[in-house]
């Protein structure tokens, strides 16, 4: 990443985090951005969060080690990352109309994990998201083993989650990632 890039996306996390405090109150962002610098690793991943219409910001900290988490934080599932079946194995099993990819696999090139339930649930608790699309999740190992996969999405006020065929993919479903840095 240029510095011309790395400094505009800093300034673009800066402000996303100081105009929703509610989501890591207590935090400074001196102390973030201390983590970042020199993390160019972490960087190019919360760069092809920010690309692919995530909106990353700040939702933990673990006063053990001093990581913190990042979170994807749009309103919606990410644009940039809809229409895509749950994994490697799903999208190699589709014989036809296949999707641009997988959303495990694209997670993986970008350096981040899909959300898990209680993740999802606990970004949840911080702003009401997913309510015009859904986001896979990560998947349990003996739910995926009889060719299913989890997503979730918030309608009625409440988190729901759902399974379906690992290699079906939807216009309004995509995924949200976090990182540690």
């Amino acid at each position: 990443m240029k510095a011309a890039e790395r400094d505009e996306l800093v300034a673009v996390l800066a402000d996303r985090f100081a105009k929703n405090m509610h989501r890591h109150l207590g935090f400074d962002w001196s102390e973030v951005r201390e983590r970042l610098a020199g993390n160019a690793a972490g960087l190019r991943s919360l760069g092809e969060m920010e690309s692919t219409g995530g909106e990353p910001d700040v939702i933990a900290r673990d006063a053990g080690t001093g990581h913190y988490t990042f979170c994807d934080c749009a309103a919606e599932s990410p644009a940039g990352r809809r229409s895509l079946c749950y994994d490697g194995a799903a999208l190699r099993s589709r014989k036809e109309n296949k999707p641009r990819g997988s959303a495990v696999e694209m997670a993986a090139a970008m350096g981040i994990a899909l959300l898990t339930e209680d993740q999802y649930r606990a970004l949840q608790a911080l702003d009401a998201l997913d309510t015009k699309t859904s986001s896979w999740i990560a998947t349990p190992p003996d739910v995926r083993e009889l060719g299913g996969a989890l997503f979730c999405d918030r309608r009625y006020g409440k988190v729901f989650v759902y399974h379906n065929g690992a290699e079906s993919y939807y216009a309004a479903r995509g995924f949200r990632g976090l990182l540690r840095v």
